[in-house]
C-alpha cells in the first residue's frame, strides 16, 4: 500500500446512519478488531435500538443529526430504501467533507450524491451472510472516490466477508440478483431438501442436517477447486446412477431455466427500485 492510500484507522471516526442488523454486522466486527467505541456515532431514532446499541457495543447514539457528524471520515448508510431521502436531508449539511458508504438496496449513487451534495459516495450491496462474517458485497465508486477512500471502504467491511468492485453501476442489480439476494434461493433450497428427506422417512432434524451439510461441504469443494460447476457436477453423475435421475427429472422441469428466469425477474426489480426510490 503506497503512502498515498495508507489508511490511519485508530485515528478515523465513523457515523452510522441506522443502527439495524447490517449496522450492527460491520460495528461490531470492527470493535472486534480494535475500533474504539469512542471513533463512533450513531443516529438511531428508535429508542429501543438506541439503547441496545450504547448497552452491547458502548458507542455514542443520538436520534437525530447533527454536529457530532462533522468530523466523520466515513458515513455507513445503512437505512431502509423508502426512508434514505428523509434520512439524508438532514445530514448532508455535517457531512459535506465525509465519504459515504450506502448498504440500502435499490437506491442509485446519483440519488444518494443529489442528496448529500457530494460524489464521494460508494454504493454497495451485501448480502445477509456479513451477519456471521461470510457475506458476499458488490461494490461501486462514484468518479469522486479516491484510492485512499476505496481502501477505508476495504477496511471497514473486511470483517464482514468478501468483496467485489465493479465499473458499472448498473451491475449493482446483477449482483443483487446473484450474491444479494442469493441466501433466499440457498434458503428455497435447503427447504425443499429438507421436505424431500421428511417425505422419505427422515426426521426433520436428520434431514435439515444433511442438508446443511452438503450444501456447506459442497460449497467450499468448489471454492477450493480450480475447476468448472459443470465438471464438478458430472464428476459425482454417473449415468444410470442416482444422480443422473435426479438431474434428469430437473431438467425435464426446466428447473435451471426457471432459476434464470427468477434471477432475471430479480434483477429487473433491483432497477425498478432504484426508479421508485430515487425520486426527487
Amino acid at each position: 500500500m503506497t503512502a498515498s492510500t495508507q489508511i490511519d484507522f485508530q485515528n478515523s471516526r465513523l457515523a452510522f446512519v441506522g443502527g439495524g442488523n447490517m449496522a450492527n454486522a460491520i460495528l461490531g466486527g470492527l470493535l472486534r478488531e480494535g475500533l474504539a467505541p469512542k471513533q463512533v456515532v450513531v443516529i438511531e431514532p428508535f429508542a429501543e435500538t438506541a439503547d441496545k446499541l450504547r448497552k452491547e457495543l458502548g458507542v455514542e447514539v443520538h436520534a437525530q443529526a447533527s454536529h457530532v457528524l462533522a468530523n466523520s471520515d466515513l458515513v455507513v448508510w445503512a437505512v431502509k430504501p423508502q426512508v434514505f431521502k428523509d434520512a439524508a436531508l438532514p445530514v448532508a449539511s455535517f457531512t459535506q467533507n465525509s465519504l459515504h458508504l450506502s448498504v440500502a438496496a435499490g437506491i442509485r449513487s446519483d440519488s444518494i450524491a443529489r442528496w448529500l451534495h457530494t460524489n464521494r459516495v460508494v454504493r454497495s450491496m451485501p448480502n445477509t451472510p456479513a451477519l456471521v462474517g461470510q457475506g458476499m458485497t458488490g461494490l461501486f465508486a462514484r468518479d469522486g472516490v479516491s484510492a485512499r477512500d476505496k481502501k477505508l471502504v476495504e477496511h471497514v467491511l473486511k470483517s464482514t466477508g468478501e468483496w467485489l468492485w465493479v465499473t458499472q453501476e448498473s451491475d449493482l442489480d446483477v449482483v443483487t440478483a446473484l450474491s444479494g439476494s442469493g441466501p433466499a434461493y440457498v434458503f428455497y433450497f435447503l427447504e425443499a431438501m429438507t421436505e424431500a428427506g421428511v417425505q422419505m422417512g427422515l426426521s426433520q432434524e436428520q434431514a435439515y442436517h444433511l442438508a446443511k451439510a452438503t450444501f456447506g461441504g459442497a460449497t467450499h469443494l468448489a471454492r477450493q477447486s480450480s475447476d468448472s460447476p459443470q465438471v464438478l457436477r458430472q464428476r459425482v453423475t454417473s449415468k444410470g446412477g442416482t444422480t443422473y435421475a435426479a438431474l434428469t427429472s430437473m431438467a425435464q422441469d426446466h428447473v435451471k431455466e426457471a432459476f434464470v428466469k427468477a434471477m432475471l425477474a430479480a434483477q429487473q426489480r433491483a432497477g425498478e427500485l432504484g426508479d421508485e426510490f430515487g425520486k426527487d
